[in-house]
């Protein structure tokens, strides 16, 4: 039987970091960690949509900018979809995908409007991967802060993901962290 795998992805503007781990007897092992491409190059508009529409007033902007979150939602879903396959050509069954990113907030009341788009792409890229792991029929987790779902030790914590970071070479960021987190407390779940 295969051992079951969460992938955990930490969103960025335009990308995400992936950390895929899978269950084991002792804590979850490392197998494999990429960046996922959440926009085009070709159509610099998936890059940072809400920049490319922040000068309207926000009723406008959230209008105008829906063609290009289309586009950005095909985007995610083909890539979660290869990674996936990638997933399982290793020999895992994918349980689900763990997201870590911005809560939802009131964007409207956010005055200075780059300030605004940036938290928008923010909540946008976290919300896309979501929609990308329904569209993958797959199950998904949101956290703001992985770290507060385990139940682990803090010392427990900071061993793992040494390990996990040892396993998974250089660079080992915050971002691989979080998503290596993400991914530990789905598996439990």
């Amino acid at each position: 039987m295969k051992p079951n795998a969460v992938i955990g992805l930490k969103s960025k503007t335009g990308r995400a970091i992936a950390m895929v781990l899978r269950e084991s007897d002792r804590s979850p092992e490392f197998v494999l960690r990429q960046e996922v491409p959440l926009s085009n190059s070709r159509m610099p508009a998936t890059q940072q949509p809400y920049h490319e529409v922040m000068e309207l007033p926000w009723d406008e902007a959230l209008i105008a900018v829906q063609p290009t979150i289309a586009a950005i939602e095909k985007i995610a879903s083909a890539s979660l979809a290869a990674l996936i396959e990638e997933t399982e050509a290793l020999g895992c069954r994918v349980k689900g995908i763990a997201v870590v990113g911005p809560a939802d907030r009131k964007l409207e009341r956010i005055g200075n409007p780059h300030i605004r788009a940036h938290a928008a792409e923010g909540v946008l890229f976290r919300r896309v991967i979501e929609v990308a792991a329904k569209a993958n029929r797959c199950r998904s987790w949101a956290f703001v802060d992985p770290k507060t779902e385990l139940e682990e030790s803090q010392r427990e914590i900071q061993k793992v993901l040494t390990a996990l970071g040892r396993a998974a070479g250089s660079p080992w960021r915050s971002e691989e962290k979080a998503a290596a987190m993400a991914s530990w407390a789905s598996l439990s779940r």
